[in-house]
């Protein structure tokens, strides 16, 4: 008896790698068996598929009949096959034609009456489907976000029974549609009153990638500057929106709002855990650092995460990517996003311009900011004091400020001139990129080695010194790094004093 052959998808991350189901029907005693590596809820397959075959009109063989799942080294769970094992069983007792298994892949779960269910996590194997040239058959409720890359052919079929009538050619299925876009809707800065230099270096972060760390006492804006860093960013191109889109599918949320192309904005409460933040569980799954890829993950009260907490973010600040290794499986999940993080000087919050009101003794004080970590401080581009406002600058009531949709477009032709001249963002820039695109005169090179040594910077601050001069020239649009460049680039590390203050 030949090998009939179908596909589908599994899940691997981010990624959906392709599962080739294979069915063989043999003589002697009926038996219905499933190899593979197949997890508890693959192995329950065979009595859904039974009963769905059955319910559905069709003759269940009463052969022995085994299922490979190919390759049998990648771990497979959950629902998803259900349809591929069913269809494979019919087309190898001749009740729907083979051959046109090869076209599609499949993903879905049968209920014991024939029903498709859905299975979440589609977008990867629509993606992974089109690469393949073929043609991806869900259930409606998995349409939508199997069908958000624009070259992905997915159809849609509510019952085992419609899917086999399409693939007899007696009736068709019905291809699947996005979700139509909106624009997104984001706080403008429009709302922020005084603050300029804290605009400014928001400005700075977004044209760049740059890192930010916000000090000030209670109610001075910090929050609300943050959260209206996501209005003057671009919008993803449609692979990065795709990548991020697929992550957030991992997490149950299908990521599928009108305006899916927007940049994430994560704010994980202090309380979060390292693995919260980073992802994990016995099926790895994504954290927060990869739910804001492409976007901002904000930590607000920076300082009351516990440090073990916040030292997990030290290698993806670096690297972009974070690896989560368990017992029997590991994945790897894209994490290049932009940290935002807002803090108080002092447990009290009065230290910057209250110091009269605040009874914090300066043992409290140092400990409190050496719950930041030296080497998490030194991956951080810009740190910048948020004043309190005052009452005056409040309640003016003269002409507005200037709006994110401005300074939206200033960050979008800075961003131009990075991808024109370095195909990546300033913050992506090594050491050869810098030699070649953020190049000093003489006299800045001498007056950043004074810093360096009068500061004792590391050579990683050294370097994202330079990568953020490079930000601000291009904001103004100067080929070259200029001295006002370089020593606006300085101011933002000034406040690295503070910590051992």
């Amino acid at each position: 008896m030949p090998v009939t052959i179908a596909y589908a998808r599994a899940i691997d991350g981010i990624h959906a790698p392709l599962v080739t189901i294979e069915t063989h029907l043999a003589n002697g005693l009926p038996a219905f068996q499933i190899v593979g590596l197949p997890e508890a809820a693959v192995r329950e397959s065979r009595d859904r598929v039974r009963a769905a075959i059955q319910t559905s009109g069709f003759e269940f063989p009463r052969r022995r009949i085994t299922v490979n799942l190919a390759p049998a080294d990648l771990p497979k769970d959950g629902g998803r096959f259900d349809l591929g094992i069913a269809l494979g069983i019919l087309a190898a007792s001749q009740q729907i034609p083979a051959e046109a298994l090869a076209r599609h892949e499949f993903l879905g779960e049968l209920g014991l009456d024939g029903q498709l269910r859905p299975v979440g996590s589609t977008l990867a194997a629509g993606i992974a489907a089109a690469d393949a040239e073929r043609t991806l058959v869900v259930s409606p409720d998995d349409g939508p976000e199997a069908s958000l890359a624009s070259r992905a052919r997915v159809l849609t079929g509510s019952h085992l029974t419609a899917v086999c009538a399409a693939l007899s050619g007696r009736d068709g299925l019905t291809p699947a549609h996005p979700p139509e876009r909106a624009p997104p809707m984001h706080p403008d800065l429009a709302d922020v009153r005084g603050q300029h230099q804290a605009r400014r270096s928001l400005e700075i972060a977004a044209a760049g990638g740059h890192h930010l760390l916000m000090v000030g006492p209670p109610g001075s804006g910090k929050s609300m500057l943050a959260a209206r860093i996501p209005g003057i960013l671009p919008p993803m191109e449609e692979a990065e929106a795709l990548e991020t889109a697929a992550i957030h599918s991992l997490r149950g949320s299908a990521h599928l709002r009108g305006d899916w192309r927007a940049r994430p904005f994560r704010s994980p409460h202090h309380t979060a855990s390292g693995v919260a933040l980073v992802g994990g569980g016995s099926t790895p799954r994504p954290g927060e650092i990869s739910l804001a890829h492409q976007g901002v993950l904000f930590l607000d009260e920076l300082t009351e995460f516990a440090r073990s907490v916040l030292d997990v973010l030290r290698e993806p600040l670096e690297t972009g990517v974070i690896h989560i290794s368990r017992a029997a499986r590991q994945a790897e999940f894209p994490a290049r996003f932009q940290l935002v993080g807002a803090m108080n000087p002092c447990p009290q919050g009065f230290d910057c311009d209250l110091a009269e009101r605040c009874e914090c003794t300066p043992e409290q004080r140092a400990r409190h900011r050496k719950r930041l970590s030296a080497p998490l401080l030194d991956r951080i581009d810009l740190v910048i004091e948020v004043p309190r406002i005052p009452p005056a600058d409040l309640a003016a009531t003269g002409d507005p400020a200037e709006g994110s949709a401005a300074v939206a477009a200033r960050v979008v032709r800075a961003r131009t001139l990075q991808h024109a001249r370095q195909d990546g963002l300033n913050s992506a820039l090594d050491g050869t990129g810098l030699d070649r695109h953020a190049a000093l005169a003489a006299k800045d090179r001498q007056l950043l080695d004074k810093a360096a040594e009068r500061f004792r910077l590391s050579a990683r601050a050294y370097h994202r010194i330079l990568r953020v001069a490079r930000s601000i020239a291009d904001l103004n649009g100067a080929e070259q790094i200029a001295t006002p460049h370089l020593t606006e680039a300085l101011s933002y590390r000034a406040l690295d004093h503070w910590r051992t203050q």
